[in-house]
């Protein structure tokens, strides 16, 4: 289930305001607001929390239960990585040309 909480955390790492969440989702202005005023689970019509949740989703945001990966409870993230196309060339990025190039067989590090 999805909390308040969670639903004001994805909406802050996608920078929307609530109106921006409520077209997203394509329901209205007071139900977001009343989703987000009470704490603890989300209760409306199933419909409704589904479309919020579907519009969030879509724009890059995954909920997590508090069982997913380690303690802290439930939470959001990003669903892919942000900026994984990074603009750079080996020059900027290879710091000790000299190391570059591997010398020694797999396995043979030390």
């Amino acid at each position: 289930m999805i909390t308040s909480q969670q639903l004001r955390a994805a909406r802050a790492l996608l920078h929307w305001e609530q109106k921006d969440l409520a077209e997203a989702a394509r329901v209205s202005l007071p139900l977001i607001q009343e989703l987000e005023a009470v704490p603890g689970q989300l209760e409306a019509e199933s419909r409704a929390i589904d479309a919020v949740v579907n519009a969030i989703q879509s724009a890059g945001v995954s909920f997590l239960d508090g069982n997913y990966s380690s303690p802290g409870g439930p939470g959001v993230r990003f669903s892919q990585p942000a900026g994984t196309n990074v603009d750079t060339t080996e020059d900027e990025t290879i710091q000790y040309r000299e190391f570059y190039e591997n010398d020694a067989p797999p396995g043979a590090g030390g």
